[in-house]
This record gives C-alpha cells, structure tokens and sequence, in this order.
C-alpha cells in the first residue's frame, strides 16, 4: 500500500546563492518533502525500521542544505537524489524549495523551485 510520507516546513539558515554576498550573509530557506512509500508493512508492524524514519530524512536534508550552492535548484536536486539513494523503500520525492526573502531590490516574500523524481527516472539513466 502506497502512502505519501510528508515533512513540511523545514526550516534552514543556509548560504546558497549567485551573489557573493548571499554565501557569505545567508538567507532562511524552507523545505517540503512528499515521499511516496510502500508502508504496508509498518502499518502492521507498527516498527521505525519498516517505513522512511523522518527524522533521519530531516538530518539528511539538513547536511545537503548546509553545502553552498549558487542555484536552489542544485541544491532541490542533491536533496532528492540523497533521498532516493538513501531509502529504496521510497518511490518518487516531490519538493519545494524556497529562497526567502532573495535580494531583488524590491520586497519579495520568497522565490521556489518544485519538481518530482521518481526512482524509475534513476534506473533509466543508468
């Protein structure tokens, strides 16, 4: 059975831009997850080990987010592919991440990149 596993709101000070000052200041960055999963398993065995431990997800994200990148979507990109590589138990990750309050010259809340992956896309591209 085929459920969604989903951590939202996370929250990072990172340094990631294409600015020197913005990977030397830093900005908040936010991130949601949607993992598809087969928790079948832990449904009934009601055990950690038999569903995606969101606390270690979060530990992961938390290492990719932390390496500086120029584009959001490089680091959208290393979080997904972590993911995948790290838990064969997910089947596809849809993320969103969000730069807030980007240097612009004006006042804008937040800018976001948002994509899925699924584990097929990574088979085929071997």
């Amino acid at each position: 059975m085929n459920s969604t596993v989903a951590i939202e709101g996370m929250e990072f000070y990172a340094h990631h831009g294409c600015f020197p000052e913005e990977r030397i200041i830093g900005t908040w960055f936010t991130v949601d997850l949607y993992m598809e999963a087969d928790t079948e398993k832990s449904q009934i065995s009601d055990s950690l080990e038999d569903t995606v431990n969101y606390a270690e997800v979060y530990t992961k994200v938390k290492e990719e987010i932390s390496i500086p990148s120029k584009l959001i979507e490089h680091v959208a990109r290393r979080i997904v592919d972590r993911v995948l590589r790290d838990y064969p138990t997910v089947l596809s990750i849809r993320i969103k991440l969000s730069k807030m309050n980007p240097p612009l010259g004006e006042r804008i809340r937040q800018v976001s990149i948002s994509f899925g992956k699924d584990r097929s896309d990574i088979t085929a591209s071997k």
